[in-house]
């Protein structure tokens, strides 16, 4: 089936959407092939591996002439890098939801509640991603999101120190500490409840926290 005769409530649900809603400058048409070949490549992957599916693959299954993929794309990894914009606008959605509902206070690792959840619903098709080369540009784009996040709330909260690396040293360790766990859970299957593992998560990196940052109350999540 064509990618393009998706609905497009399928298409909202698709973690990895693209970045046509994210880009309003995007005419119709351009968004309309964007959405096409990045549905395409969902649908691939699914299929076979991510190393063994080729431009021209993806470009057959949107409908599209190689060209056309070219005009938006400049390979197949731009392609996949750009699909995980739409995770990162649904993540700071959801932050900024916390952030309104429940204050600044306990706001630092609402992230892991997102993601745990988010990616327990969608485990065959990220385990499905991890395969190959597609695994560590995945992985490193969740990085970069969730550091942004982190980093944004602890310049904000965090109180001034003699050593500014610390934040940044913050910033590594949560971030770091949350990919690995997200990486083992996954692949093992995600066995355990998303709040299992927010809980642990969140109590172990708190404790960490408030040891370097000590006169911080705001440290829970």
């Amino acid at each position: 089936m064509s990618s393009s005769k998706h609905s497009d409530e399928n298409d909202r649900k698709n973690p990895l959407h693209g970045d046509f809603e994210a880009h309003g400058n995007i005419d119709r048409r351009a968004m309309r092939t964007r959405q096409a070949l990045h549905q395409a490549l969902i649908e691939l992957i699914g299929q076979r591996d991510y190393d063994e599916i080729s431009v021209m693959d993806i470009a057959e299954a949107a409908n599209v002439g190689r060209s056309t993929f070219y005009a938006h794309f400049t390979d197949k990894d731009d392609l996949l890098r750009s699909g995980t914009l739409h995770f990162r606008d649904m993540l700071l959605r959801d932050h900024a939801v916390r952030h309104k509902s429940d204050g600044p206070d306990g706001h630092l690792l609402s992230f892991s509640r997102f993601m745990t959840e988010h990616l327990k619903e969608r485990k065959d098709l990220y385990r499905a991603l991890k395969r190959g080369r597609a695994g560590p540009i995945i992985m490193e784009a969740f990085r970069l999101y969730v550091c942004e996040l982190v980093r944004d709330d602890l310049i904000a909260r965090a109180p001034k120190t003699e050593r500014p690396y610390e934040t940044e040293l913050a910033v590594q360790f949560i971030v770091g500490a949350f990919m690995s766990v997200l990486s083992w859970w996954m692949d093992r299957g995600a066995k355990e409840d998303p709040t299992e593992i927010d809980h642990a998560f969140t109590a172990l990196a708190r404790d960490g926290f408030l040891r370097l940052f000590p006169g911080n109350t705001s440290g829970h999540s």
